[in-house]
C-alpha cells in the first residue's frame, strides 16, 4: 500500500543555482546528492541526482545532466507546478522577499480553501506557496464537496461537445 511521497524529482539546468534557489531562498535544506555515473543497464552517464528535505520527511529533488536534451521553458501554472504547503503568516514576507530577490513573484491568489503566492524557479518551475484557509478540510472532503459528480459531469461534457 502506498504511504507517503518520498520526493518527486524534476530536471534543473544548473545544480547550484537550483540549490540557491530552493535551499538559500525557499529555505529547503539540501539533504542529499547522488552522483550516477553508470546507468542499471550499464550505459556510461554524467548525472547529479540532489534532494532538499520538506518539514514532512518528504523530499523535492532534482537531475542534473548536461549529456541528455531536456526542453526547459517556463511552464503556464496550469501544465506544471510545484505546491508547497505554510502558514498564512509566511505568505506576504515571502512574496517580498521574492520581490525583493528580483525574482518572478505574484499573488496573494484567493482560492477560497487556499491562499498563494507564485514563484518561477530558474529551472522555468512554477511554484506555489500555498496556506489552507480555515474551511479547507470542508472544501476538500469528498463526501460533502461533490468531487466526483463535477469530474463525471465535466467529462460528459467534454465528450457531448
Amino acid at each position: 500500500m502506498l504511504r507517503k511521497l518520498h520526493h518527486n524529482a524534476y530536471r534543473c539546468r544548473d545544480s547550484e543555482e537550483t540549490r540557491q534557489f530552493y535551499e538559500d531562498f525557499l529555505g529547503l535544506p539540501l539533504s542529499g546528492s547522488l552522483e550516477i555515473q553508470e546507468t542499471k543497464t550499464g550505459r556510461k552517464t554524467s548525472v547529479l541526482h540532489t534532494f532538499y528535505r520538506m518539514d514532512d520527511g518528504s523530499y523535492l529533488a532534482f537531475f542534473e545532466v548536461p549529456d541528455a536534451p531536456f526542453d526547459f521553458r517556463e511552464q503556464h501554472d496550469f501544465d506544471l507546478h510545484i505546491a508547497l504547503e505554510v502558514e498564512e503568516s509566511v505568505l506576504k514576507p515571502m512574496m517580498e522577499k521574492g520581490q525583493a530577490a528580483g525574482i518572478e513573484t505574484r499573488g496573494i491568489a484567493d482560492h477560497q480553501f487556499l491562499h498563494s503566492i507564485y514563484f518561477r524557479d530558474p529551472n522555468g518551475y512554477v511554484i506555489e506557496l500555498t496556506a489552507r484557509t480555515a474551511d479547507h478540510d470542508q472544501h476538500m472532503d469528498p463526501q460533502t464537496n461533490q468531487a466526483r459528480e463535477i469530474l463525471d459531469r465535466w467529462q460528459a461534457e467534454k465528450q457531448a461537445s
